[in-house]
């Protein structure tokens, strides 16, 4: 006589699977919510993208911490303000990727340091310029341009050429990441950083003072003095109570003026979290600090009809940057 198993195991099998996956989906969720509200409140991060400022992401995007957002944007910054192109800025990026993970290291193999594993016997400087962003970026640079023809030589081969590594090959891969963050930082892309705005306040001298190491006194643009600004008023009357460093671009400035500015803008918005930043104003859009899932809104970020009337409006050719207080 043939025996007729009970199904009822399987059955319970099942709906403890079913049940499981419900949960993951729960969870998964809760996690994607909390990150959506707040600017992303819970852990802080940035998305660099292709798309201008005030579009919807539909290129490529790389998503990062601010700790390596903030050193991307210093890299970037560095060669913006050398005026050199964005090829060397993309090839700059993709060898600290790959040396550091953008990560600004106390440590690497032998006497190396920094973003880009740099070595002090080797002559590239001391341990504390070797781990300052800016001189880092700053004297890969000089070596790269010293590289005869390096704009017309593949990644990895330019890489190499300055930084003689163990491993020439492994910079390659990570030229496409560097392409986008490059169209951030340096092009016509954006940057969005999510997490909760800044628990305390922020320096306007200490960005103030960061901008001119970076861009020096360029003479494309005019800041303003020193301390920043409080209280400024706009065409409307109305007034930013917050602290502010604004930066406008001078008459007939050009395309070097303009990408200067979304350098200093997306800059800014990189090292909110590390500054105290809490909104950042450019090309009538602003970007505020745990607001909107940490991206750029229109108009200043105020969403007013008539933009002249918000108080952290920017015209065209400023970058104003708030400070938390």
């Amino acid at each position: 006589m043939s025996e007729t198993r009970d199904p009822r195991p399987r059955r319970r099998r099942l709906l403890r699977a079913v049940v499981g996956l419900l949960v993951l989906l729960a969870v998964i969720g809760y996690f994607a919510v909390q990150r959506d509200s707040n600017g992303g409140g819970g852990a802080p991060f940035c998305v660099a993208g292709a798309d201008p400022i005030g579009e919807d992401e539909t290129s490529a995007t790389y998503e990062m911490s601010p700790e390596q957002a903030a050193n991307a944007a210093t890299i970037a910054a560095v060669g913006v303000a050398k005026g050199l192109p964005d090829r060397a800025v993309t090839i700059a990026l993709a060898t600290a990727m790959q040396e550091s993970a953008l990560r600004n290291l106390d440590h690497g193999d032998r006497d190396s340091l920094g973003l880009f594993q740099q070595r002090p016997s080797m002559g590239w400087g001391t341990p504390a310029q070797i781990t300052d962003p800016v001189y880092s970026a700053g004297i890969f640079y000089d070596h790269l341009v010293d590289v005869p023809g390096y704009s017309r030589l593949p990644l990895t081969v330019a890489a190499q050429k300055v930084q003689r590594s163990g491993f020439p090959q492994a910079y390659a891969k990570h030229e496409p990441d560097a392409t986008v963050l490059t169209a951030a930082f340096a092009g016509g892309g954006t940057l969005n950083c999510g997490g909760p705005a800044p628990a305390g306040p922020g320096d306007p001298e200490r960005v103030r003072a960061d901008l001119v190491r970076i861009f020096g006194k360029d003479g494309m643009h005019t800041m303003s003095a020193q301390g920043g600004q409080a209280g400024r008023s706009t065409g409307g009357g109305q007034v930013a109570p917050e602290p502010e460093v604004t930066l406008v671009e001078k008459k007939n400035g050009g395309e070097e003026a303009t990408r200067r500015s979304r350098a200093m803008a997306h800059w800014a918005v990189a090292n909110s979290k590390a500054m105290g930043i809490s909104r950042v104003s450019y090309g009538r859009h602003g970007w505020i600090a745990g607001k909107a899932r940490g991206r750029w809104q229109d108009k200043g970020g105020a969403g007013t009809k008539d933009a002249a009337k918000d108080p952290h409006y920017a015209g065209p050719g400023e970058v104003r940057i708030f400070m938390a207080r």
